[in-house]
């Protein structure tokens, strides 16, 4: 027996084929859809954050600390914090949602 005969027997064509493989692909779509796209947008908007901090922004890390922009390198930050102290870190470290609301309780 060949492999067409063997997809005959077992579904009846190729409404057995969709019937078979619809309900899969019907997951992927979903899985697409709800958890990957969104994640995807977060990430692009993250990117798109970090890049449009400049000098003189106060903003969060993700450990917590609270400071203001200082000098804007390739890919760190000079921040000063508290009592005149800077540190360099790395543009990944910034939250966007804290320092987000951060700005936001400012204004």
């Amino acid at each position: 027996m060949n492999t067409t005969n063997i997809l005959l027997m077992a579904g009846g064509g190729q409404a057995g084929l969709l019937e078979q493989f619809g309900p899969l692909v019907l997951i992927i779509v979903v899985f697409y859809f709800f958890m990957i796209r969104p994640q995807l947008k977060k990430t692009k908007d993250q990117k798109k954050f970090r890049e449009n901090i400049s000098k003189g922004d106060k903003i969060v890390t993700i450990g917590g600390i609270h400071g203001r922009i200082v000098d804007v390198q390739e890919k760190t930050f000079i921040i000063e914090v508290e009592g005149g102290h800077k540190l360099k870190i790395e543009k990944g470290a910034v939250s966007m949602d804290s320092s987000s609301m951060l700005t936001e309780e400012q204004k």
